[in-house]
């Protein structure tokens, strides 16, 4: 018992982390393609630096491509630190922000404005959400060396 006790609070604690990094990004500007608080953000360019930041884990650069490398997850058991994903561009994920808790997750929302904290119940994001997803933790090693990949310029 005593060892899952330890993992649980793992788990609790690099939420935290997580939870903690994204909000201290709030007011970063948007910024197409940004993906630091220096130059800006874009939705996934924040997602990605604050899991990277908080967690040493590198989730691919677009939003289509974080939903299709993590978990599904359905919206009744979304927790903090959960990728929410929607419809903003005529296209199935093409936005993405991290899930705080309560209804409510924080994001790179678009050009002219800054990474803020955003109500899941508005009525623009409820006809826009595409699904949840979780960062599983079997997924860091994929992740990493996915991104490896990447960043050699060779492919699968």
């Amino acid at each position: 018992m005593a060892q899952f006790d330890e993992v649980r609070h793992n788990v609790a604690d690099r939420t935290s982390d997580l939870i903690s990094t994204a909000m201290g990004f709030i007011g970063v500007p948007y910024r197409r393609g940004g993906n630091s608080a220096e130059a800006g953000f874009d939705c996934s360019g924040f997602v990605r630096a604050a899991f990277q930041q908080a967690q040493g884990l590198v989730l691919p650069r677009r939003a289509n491509e974080q939903a299709a490398a993590t978990e599904v997850i359905d919206r009744k058991d979304l927790q903090p630190g959960d990728l929410v994903f929607f419809n903003t561009m005529r296209r199935a994920f093409s936005h993405v922000g991290i899930y705080l808790g309560e209804g409510k997750f924080i994001h790179a929302p678009r050009s002219g404005a800054k990474v803020r904290v955003e109500d899941m119940q508005a009525s623009y994001w409820q006809r826009r959400f595409n699904g949840a997803r979780r960062v599983a933790d079997g997924d860091a090693d994929s992740l990493t060396a996915q991104a490896l990949v990447q960043a050699s310029g060779s492919g699968y």
